[in-house]
């Protein structure tokens, strides 16, 4: 196993988890080539970047590509979006015949495009939907179903993570990812630990802990102070996928670096071809390389050549100056 414990850290139904960190779903990150980058240095599970349920349904192109997985990713959970519980049962039904070991219910996405009609962040609001999504769910299959969620709306209403938390536990939810936000601080402000490890004493499933871990130190740091089984990373993992193997980021080499962009490099040129993949690693390398005291001309040559072989030569030149 990629991890190489042989020891479950928590089990999400009856399906262990080997590690207790993860990396989270986001969208326009999590895809197949930087996931299975993750998982390889030891991000402990995939969860894919949401499937939005009506996409799904009408067969959009954009599908195929956002819920595929390599087999060796195992376990992998489909994040799904809608505000419609009958929806998203259709949704996870059709994506049955792909084989996920679960799905997760996107509770937690604070964009208005999303909570704004009411799916995301917005179903926080309307915890009997909520309770209607899990019991279909329950009722239509065995696997496994999570929820990532955060602590509340804001804007001066009550948080209701400890009354959500306990609603999906009694609904069938088999384990829980709490952001320590509400849907009103998006990723602004302080996360709420505390939040975290109240959800944690009011329900008997695993708690994953997500928000402000963005050091080493702060996974154990959350474990310690909320009491979660499991904790997530996300934004911090864009710029330092090697804190999975507890590595901070001073500590990882230029040429480690290198190797790792062309790494994504191939996969993404296997996974989208070419330009589409050249292009969609450019957020990526620019992000890893952002540590490094390097020129802007170089960064901006590497991050606008269309060619591959330009695109490996600079690189290589960058990294030989630094």
């Amino acid at each position: 196993m990629i991890n190489g414990q042989t020891i479950p850290a928590f089990k999400i139904g009856s399906i262990p988890i080997y590690g207790d960190v993860l990396l989270a779903p986001m969208d326009g990150y999590t895809d197949m080539p930087f996931r299975s980058l993750a998982r390889k240095l030891g991000s402990a599970a995939s969860y894919t970047e949401f499937l939005n349920a009506v996409d799904v349904i009408s067969q959009h192109h954009s599908i195929p590509l956002r819920a595929a997985y390599q087999e060796w990713e195992r376990p992998v959970f489909f994040q799904l979006l809608d505000n419609q519980p009958e929806r998203l049962l259709e949704a996870a039904q059709r994506l049955l015949p792909l084989q996920p070991d679960g799905f997760d219910i996107n509770l937690g996405c604070p964009a208005r495009t999303v909570a704004g009609r009411g799916a995301g962040a917005g179903l926080l609001r309307e915890p009997e939907k909520i309770r209607k999504i899990f019991h279909l769910f329950r009722q239509a299959f065995s696997l496994p179903v999570t929820a990532k969620m955060r602590i509340g709306w804001g804007h001066g209403e009550p948080n209701t993570h400890i009354e959500l938390a306990q609603l999906l536990e009694d609904s069938g939810a088999s384990a829980l990812i709490v952001h320590g936000r509400t849907r009103q601080q998006a990723y602004q402000g302080k996360a709420n630990w505390d939040a975290i490890a109240e959800v944690r004493q009011a329900v008997t499933i695993p708690v994953i802990g997500n928000g402000d871990v963005q050091k080493v130190a702060d996974i154990r740091n959350m474990k310690i102070h909320t009491g979660c089984q499991g904790v997530m990373i996300g934004r911090a993992a864009i710029f330092n996928p090697w804190i999975f193997c507890q590595r901070e980021r001073d500590q990882v080499l230029p040429w480690e670096v290198e190797s790792l962009i062309l790494q994504q490099l191939e996969l993404n040129l296997e996974f989208y071809g070419i330009p589409r993949g050249l292009i969609l690693l450019r957020k990526f390398a620019k992000n890893y390389l952002r540590y490094f005291s390097i020129e802007p001309i170089l960064i901006r040559r590497l991050m606008t050549t269309e060619s591959v072989d330009d695109f490996r030569n600079i690189l290589h030149g960058v990294i030989m100056g630094i």
